[in-house]
This record gives C-alpha cells, structure tokens and sequence, in this order.
C-alpha cells in the first residue's frame, strides 16, 4: 500500500507546526520561488487583508477565515488541484493567508470552482477571493519551514503529473496527509463504476478529481478532494466497508500523489472541475442520458431499507443501483433496471469461423452461469448469452466487453431480449443454439461458493486446479503451449493439486482457458482454468 512515508518526507505534527525532516530541502526538484510564512501578522503590515470580493483577477489568491491551528499543507492543498503553486504567506494572527499560483488562469478556475463548492478545512468554511496583489514578494529567509513545505509537494507534484489510466507511479515525498485517496476493491463481484465512487465518496466533501484504472488484476481508483481533512474523514469512515452487500470492499490509503492531472473526462477518468475536457480517444464521453437514468436509478440510495429491492449494504447501495452503475459504465440504455437486471447479452464482432456455442459458455462461465447461448442465424458474428441473473450479466459484461477472443476485439452490452428462445421441435438450427440450464460446469451453483471470491478480469496469468498428482510442469507447460501461446512463467502450489501458469499475452491465456477448462487430464480429473489476481 502506498500509505505514508514518514523517513524521508516532510511531515506535520499534529497540533504542532514544526518540520518533521528537513530532507527535502536540497531536493533536485526544487525550481521553487521564495517564500515566507510570518508567525504573526505583524511582520508583514503591507498585508492588510482587505482584498475586496469584486476585485480584478489575480493570480494571488487571499483566503480568509482560516481556523486558527490550520498548517501550509492544507491551505497548498486547496490550490494544487488548479495547477502550480508558487508561494504562500500565511498571517497566523489574522486567520489569513496569500496564495500565489503560477498561471492567472489557474487562479480563475479555482475561484470558479469554489465560489459554486464551498471550500472547508477542518470543518469550516472558508473564504477565497481576488488579492489586490498580483504576486506575493516575500523575504524567504524569515521561514524557511513553509518554503521546504512548498518545495516538497511541488517535488511529488512534478514527479507524478504524468499519470496515464495504467500505471502510476509514485514519488516518495509525501506532506503529512495528501488530499487523495487510493482505493482498491476488493472482491469485485458486481462492477464498481466511477459514477459510485464520487457518490460514497462525496457525503464526506467536495470530490474534485477520480481516475480509475486496473492495476495487478485489481480495479483501483485515485481520488482526489479540496481539502485533506475530507480525505481522511473518509478514509476512517470508508476503510473496510462493503460497497454492496457482502462484496466491493474498500481498501483505502493516502496516495503518494498530492495532485492528479486528469486528460479527459470519461468513464475512466473524470476532473468535476473542468467540465470542458475532450473524453478521450475511442472513450465516449458520458452520455447525458445515462447519466440521468443513473442517478434516477442511484436516487434510490434515500429511501428506507423496506422501499429498496437488494439487500442494503453498510454504505447504503442497493443491488438495483450495481445494476444501474454497471450500465452506465456499459454505454446501454435502461429501461427500468430492476433489482434482477437483464440477463441476456448481446455479444458482436465475434470471429464466425470460429466461434462456437460452448467457446462462449466456457469464457462468458468465468462470470456466471450461462444458461444458453444462441449464435445469430443470419449475423453469425453475433450472439445472445442468457445468463443465470442480472448481476452476472453486468459482471460478464464489465470483465469481457472490449477482450480479444479468436483475434477479434469483442463487444458485449445488454441485450433488449429478455430470453434466449430455444428452436423448436424437429428444427434443425445447425447447432447455433444450446441449452447449458443443467450443466455439470457451472462455477456459481452452490451458494457462497469460493468460486465468487475469485473472480477477476482477464488476465494473463491463469489460475489452475484439480491436477492430478501424475501429472509434470512440463505436461502443463507442453498442454498450454499448444493452444498457439508462449508460456512465460508456472509455479506449482505446495500440494500439487494448483497452479499458477502465465502466457504471454492476456488474448493467448483467454484462448487457453477456453480450450483447456474442464480438459480431461485423467485419473477422473477435470482441469479447471481461471483468471488470477497474481503475477508469477
């Protein structure tokens, strides 16, 4: 976890202004201006504070009404979400302060932004306005302190503006509390969207930025806040709680990151202060449509526990709303989704020279239990998947939508079909449509099986179980190789019976699933293939 360094970063004590480490202060990074914090307001009378609330835009910033044990960090904080920061003067007496950012542009969005969002620290609002003063010039030898508070966060935030909807990386200079948080979900067995976050997330302070991205097979999500109090009253409140009932548990951290630089707005990613962003190559940007029959859907969330259909987890969702939050991260229209949701999915670009009704049933079993699959007759690219409830089919869709499977990038929403109709007596369809309703081989028969706990995006490391003990490494190795892949990497479990097997490519390991889940190794042994969270 990416907590908080504490060895090498300029920390805060509580109650106590002093500088925990003076590390930092010979950072390479440090381009910064010069800057002073007073410890009263009587060093600096040229700093009146009467800035009028009219005044012409500057890119100095006066802040007013600051709570008395109030530190540089927090009152940075409120401006790095803007852009740079370039110097600060607090005036500890007068419960004030100045803030200078780099850009006059910068200054007008934050203004903006927090005359329609009140900002708070420590629970109490705040004010910020126009300084009369169009740059701070202040005498840095009087503090030195705020200086290497500056300099720190500047270091991270210049370290980590690049962050792209994979990796992240992470600098380890850290202020004693950052105002983002780092989420990882943990037994995602409905999909969690963006849209759900800023809605948990939000009863605890104005949600200024949110990038989601999968990470080790786990969906994670960086969060940021105005203001670093929110974040932590958050994080108390949210640590370890369930999303939905009895799965989608928060894991929660303070990120590294002290800012997120956000490109587009889009179901990945979204910068509630910049409605104007583009949505990004081959992203749709929301729909407003769905955006409105989200939050229709996610109104919900009010009502007594008797009014909701779902059980009601601790944060209050129903399971209608996954339903909801699902199809909106689905780009589908929802007509009334229900508690049970659609469970029939409309699969297209399918390879049609190879695709078959139980290839389907295999890949789409790794999220629920397929209870029939129907190739289209006259658009054999194309196929209906009728899964055993709403909920696999939302998990089926958010896992498969945009795999590869037989070289084809496959697409996968909800389907306006409520069942898959079998052919009629004596009508010989060609083997396009099968019925999979008593199938030995479905995953999630038995209620609160393992199997729900292990359920993960397609990923190139295989999970492997039920091995005989005859059977070699080099059996495994040789059986997966043959699916057309490269086997990069296996490690036995310590009884034999599991393993974990990596190819090379996460399109060649969901080939191999489909060609090797429940092949008869002997000895009355059946392999059983999965997805797994773990590298090798």
């Amino acid at each position: 976890m990416d907590g908080i360094v504490t060895d090498v970063a300029v920390g805060v004590k509580r109650g106590s202004d002093e500088l925990l480490s003076g590390s930092v202060l010979n950072s390479p990074n440090s381009n910064m201006s010069s800057l002073v914090v007073t410890a009263n307001g009587n060093d600096n009378k040229k700093f009146k504070g009467e800035d009028k609330m009219d005044g012409a835009p500057s890119r100095v910033l006066h802040i007013r009404k600051l709570p008395g044990e109030v530190t540089e960090t927090e009152v940075i904080a409120l401006g790095l979400p803007f852009g740079k920061v370039t110097n600060i003067l607090m005036l500890k007496g007068k419960n004030q302060a100045f803030l200078e950012l780099a850009t006059e542009e910068a200054a007008i969005t934050m203004v903006n932004y927090y005359s329609a969002v009140t900002p708070h620290l420590r629970n109490q609002p705040i004010y910020i306005q126009y300084s009369n003063h169009k740059e701070l010039k202040t005498d840095n030898t009087l503090n030195q302190r705020a200086q290497a508070v500056l300099q720190a966060v500047t270091a991270v935030q210049t370290t980590n503006t690049s962050i792209s909807g994979t990796t992240v990386s992470e600098s380890a200079v850290t202020p004693a509390q950052s105002p983002v948080l780092r989420i990882i979900i943990d037994n995602m067995y409905y999909p969690v969207t963006l849209d759900v976050l800023h809605q948990i997330f939000s009863k605890f302070g104005a949600v200024l930025k949110i990038i989601t991205f999968t990470k080790n097979n786990q969906f994670q999500a960086l969060l940021q806040y105005g203001d670093p109090v929110n974040a932590q009253q958050a994080k108390l409140a949210l640590d370890g709680q369930n999303i939905y009932n009895a799965c989608c548990t928060l894991r929660i951290d303070f990120s590294k990151l002290v800012n997120l630089n956000v490109k587009y707005n889009n179901d990945k990613s979204r910068d509630y202060t910049r409605p104007d962003l583009p949505s990004g190559d081959g992203q749709p940007a929301l729909d407003p449509a769905i955006a409105a029959a989200f939050a229709k859907e996610t109104s919900l969330l009010g009502l007594p526990v008797a009014a909701v259909p779902g059980a009601l987890s601790p944060l209050g969702i129903p399971n209608a709303a996954a339903a909801a939050a699902a199809a909106a991260a689905g780009r589908v229209g929802m007509p009334g989704v229900s508690a049970g949701g659609n469970t029939v999915l409309l699969v297209s670009n399918l390879n049609e020279e190879m695709v078959t009704p139980q290839s389907l049933f295999t890949l789409f079993g790794v999220y629920g239990d397929v209870q029939r699959v129907k190739i289209l007759y006259n658009k054999k690219d194309s196929a209906l998947i009728q899964m055993a409830d709403g909920n696999q089919s939302q998990l089926a869709m958010s896992h498969l939508n945009g795999q590869k499977m037989y070289g084809k990038i496959i697409r996968v929403t909800l389907s306006k079909h409520q069942t898959v109709q079998l052919p009629r007596e004596g009508l010989d369809d060609q083997g396009l449509t099968k019925d999979f309703g008593n199938s030995p081989l479905h995953r999630f028969k038995k209620p609160g099986s393992k199997n729900f706990q292990n359920i993960f995006p397609p990923s190139a490391t295989l999970h492997l179980s039920n091995i005989p003990p005859s059977v070699s490494e080099d059996d495994l190795r040789t059986l997966f190789a043959n699916t057309g892949g490269t086997v990069k990497a296996f490690k036995f479990f310590q009884d034999h019976k599991m393993a974990l097997l990596q190819m090379s490519t996460v399109e060649e390991a969901i080939q191999a699933l489909i060609d090797l889940h429940n092949y008869n190794l002997g000895e009355n042994h059946h392999l059983r293939v999965s997805f797994s969270k773990s590298t090798i």
